[in-house]
C-alpha cells in the first residue's frame, strides 16, 4: 500500500481523479475502495439475478409512470376494444 502525497490526495477532490503512469503514459481512474466494492459487485455476473434488476426497473417505471398525467388516456392504444 502506498501513502498520499498532498498533490494526490487534491486530486482525488476532482469528480474523476486521474493517475498517470510516467513510464507508461497509462492513465487510471482513482476510486473510493468502498466505490471500487460496489462496482465490483455490479460487474460480477456469479451473483447476477435478473429479477432482481427486472424487479428495479419496474419500480423505476412505475414511478416515472406516476409523474404522467395523460397516462391513463394512452392505455386503450393497441388494444382491440
Amino acid at each position: 500500500m502506498i501513502e498520499l502525497t498532498e498533490q494526490q490526495r487534491q486530486e482525488l477532490l476532482a469528480p474523476e481523479p486521474v493517475a498517470i503512469d510516467p513510464q507508461t503514459n497509462a492513465k487510471y481512474v482513482l476510486v473510493r475502495q468502498e466505490v471500487y466494492q460496489r462496482l465490483k459487485s455490479l460487474i460480477t455476473m456469479d451473483e447476477y439475478d435478473p429479477e432482481e434488476g427486472a424487479a428495479h426497473i419496474n419500480e423505476i417505471m412505475a414511478e416515472d409512470d406516476a409523474k404522467v398525467p395523460y397516462l391513463e388516456s394512452y392505455k386503450h392504444y393497441g388494444k382491440n376494444v
